[in-house]
């Protein structure tokens, strides 16, 4: 398994926010008007899954755990490659707090130097629309 980890996002709104609209995804309909068209393409999802068009194709996550208010766990259901996602909330005092994620994928070693990049790159932006989101909506 190769591990892909974005930077540390800083988010100015308390854990608990971040966490609930984060670990029920039919809350992602309040904020879509605001997420970036030219970086998320064909995004649907409910309540507990979502899929995208990413550049290496089609790709369906779906909510395996839920670890309040700390950490959201994915695994890939449809996709190029197998992968789990982990979203993780810290606190930084009452009113804001930081996010990570990353991913752990099944790489195969032929090909894990050409998908590393594009993956850290698609991670990396994941996480920066993820903390330009309104939590207070």
């Amino acid at each position: 398994m190769s591990k892909f980890e974005s930077s540390i996002k800083h988010i100015p709104y308390p854990q608990t926010a971040v966490y609930a609209m984060l670990s029920d995804l039919s809350n992602l309909e309040k904020v879509r008007d605001k997420l970036p068209e030219d970086k998320i393409k064909d995004l649907s999802f409910d309540r507990d899954s979502l899929s995208i068009s990413a550049p290496m194709g089609s790709v369906a996550m779906k909510i395996v755990e839920r670890e309040e208010p700390k950490c959201i766990k994915f695994a890939t259901t449809n996709s190029p490659i197998a992968a789990n996602l982990w979203i993780q909330v810290v606190p930084e005092g009452d009113e804001a707090c930081k996010m990570r994620l990353t991913i752990k994928a099944d790489i195969n070693p032929f090909i894990k130097g050409m998908v590393s990049k594009p993956l850290q790159e698609g991670l990396e932006k994941i996480a920066d629309v993820l903390a330009m989101i309104p939590y207070n909506s």
